[in-house]
């Protein structure tokens, strides 16, 4: 079957509303996508016309979507393009719905934490502190590189040492400078 899949980028228009069903958790908000373009007449960047979305998200995306996204927030949203049409009051009214697979803060506009939510069984083994194979296997630490031998007492962000002394591996050969010829 054909869909037709978008990505869209946005602000919340409306606060997020979250509902468990008999199906599982949904949870809906309308998107506001405005069209930017340059004049050149005015040498700026003026808004066009506003497109807006009803996003419905389902199962675990719905339930993150409660916990992390407010009114006012940029969004990138990715999913299938529904456009309904229907009949109210003898007027006839179409909208536009995206049934979300993927939701995310839109980072060239801010910051955002992400926190790995647990699914039911994993949730169950982090409250007693074990796997089922054993001890958890720890998160790796990204803050900081491998030392390598053959740098010495070098810090991982090839600063110098804090202690005065003169830098040593990838720093210093990093700040020797060519010898120039007379």
């Amino acid at each position: 079957m054909n869909e037709t899949m978008v990505c869209v980028v946005g602000n919340v228009a409306t606060q997020p509303v979250f509902r468990e069903t008999t199906a599982g958790p949904s949870a809906r908000f309308r998107l506001a996508v405005t069209q930017r373009f340059w004049d050149r007449e005015k040498s700026a960047w003026r808004d066009g016309h506003t497109n807006f979305f009803t996003v419905w998200a389902n199962r675990t995306l719905a339930a993150n979507v409660q916990a992390s996204v407010s009114l006012g927030e940029p969004l990138m949203v990715r999913g299938r393009l529904k456009v309904r049409s229907e009949q109210r009051d003898g007027q006839s009214w179409t909208g536009a719905d995206i049934e979300a697979s993927a939701i995310g803060h839109d980072l060239a506009r801010g910051t955002a934490a992400f926190r790995r939510t647990l699914r039911g069984d994993q949730a169950s083994e982090q409250v007693s502190g074990q796997s089922a194979g054993g001890s958890a296997r720890p998160e790796p630490s990204w803050e900081t590189e491998p030392a390598d031998p053959a740098d010495g007492a070098e810090s991982s962000d090839g600063a110098e040492p804090s202690d005065g002394a003169a830098p040593t591996g990838r720093a210093a050969r990093r700040r020797q400078e060519p010898a120039l010829a007379v």
